[in-house]
Order: structure tokens, then C-alpha cells, then sequence
């Protein structure tokens, strides 16, 4: 008795318990919700990987490297043509193109290997620094006539020349004569 009032007792009923312990998960996920928000954390789509460049899809794959502004350190984005033709097998080729994009954080250089010997180099590349190409392209080891599947391999270097890391493209070498 409080002030000579009687006290009247209230329990909740099962509806009620059941409606108490909604409303308490419902609170929680809204606080999580919150926190979440409020923290500014992105969820960030998976990075591709494995994407096999084809003929058919080069464009689409293309037009999506062009249109990333940042290349993170050790990434690097090509700038290329990947079927080569030469008039004959010591000649400077026609169409053969090597750009270093200056949005890339290294220099690089290549090597180019018949695909089915990865041992014996068909073309060295100098060091090609960022925002620099390479254009009038001629083999090392000149090749009989013939269509050729090649590998070029790209070694992204530090300041002392160092390789940071690697990255393998195929590539087509046309010869004419």
C-alpha cells in the first residue's frame, strides 16, 4: 500500500511476453542496422577472377579496366594489341602495340614466348615506364612463316627493377612470308 492506495498487480498475460520479446529483437536489429550505417562500411562486390579474354568478350573486358580511374600498387592494366603481324619473320611489325597506362603504379617490361616453349624468349622488351608505349615491334628470334599461340609475360617492376609481380597474356603472331 502506498499512500493508504491499494497496489494492484498486473502480470502479462502470454500475448503480452510474446509481444515484449518482439519488440526486443526488433529493437536489436535496428540497432545493428544503425551501427552498420553509421559506420560507412560498403559492402564491395567480389573481385573477378579468372576472366579468360577472348576475342568475343575483349571489348566488354576492355571498356571495364578503361573505366576504373585507380590501379592498386602490384595490379597492372594493359594497353595492347594482342594479334601481331609481320611481313616476314625479321620484320617490324605492322600492328604490334605496347602501352604502359599512366594510371599503372609501375614500370614494366615483357617477354614473349612461343606457348609451347616457355623456355626460350622470341622477344625481350626494354623497361617501358608508366604513361610510355612501344610501337615498331620486331622479334628477337625471327620465325618462319606461320600463325604462332604465344604467352607474353609482363614483369611489373619497383624503383630498383626489381619484379613485384607478374602477369600473363596470351597473344597471336602472325607471320606472312
Amino acid at each position: 500500500m502506498a499512500d493508504g492506495l491499494p497496489v494492484q498487480k498486473q502480470s502479462l498475460g502470454k500475448g503480452g511476453k510474446i509481444l515484449a520479446a518482439v519488440c526486443v529483437v526488433v529493437i536489436i536489429f535496428l540497432v545493428i542496422l544503425v551501427v552498420v550505417l553509421l559506420s560507412g562500411r560498403k559492402i564491395e562486390e567480389e573481385p573477378k577472377r579468372n576472366v579468360v579474354i577472348t576475342r568475343e568478350n575483349a571489348e566488354q573486358v576492355v571498356d571495364e579496366v578503361l573505366d576504373q580511374n585507380y590501379i592498386e600498387p602490384g595490379y597492372y592494366s594493359t594497353a595492347m594489341t594482342t594479334e601481331w603481324h609481320f611481313e616476314t619473320g625479321d620484320a617490324v611489325s605492322t600492328d604490334a602495340y605496347v602501352a604502359n597506362r599512366q594510371e599503372n603504379t609501375n614500370d614494366v617490361y615483357f617477354d614473349v614466348f612461343l606457348a609451347d616453349n616457355e623456355t626460350e624468349v622470341i622477344l625481350a622488351s626494354p623497361v617501358i615506364p608508366r604513361g610510355s608505349e612501344m610501337n615498331d615491334i620486331k622479334l628477337d628470334k625471327p620465325l618462319a612463316a606461320g600463325t604462332y599461340d604465344c604467352v607474353m609475360v609482363y614483369h611489373l617492376i619497383d624503383d630498383e627493377q626489381n619484379t613485384v609481380s607478374t602477369l600473363r597474356i596470351g597473344l597471336t603472331i602472325i607471320v606472312e612470308k
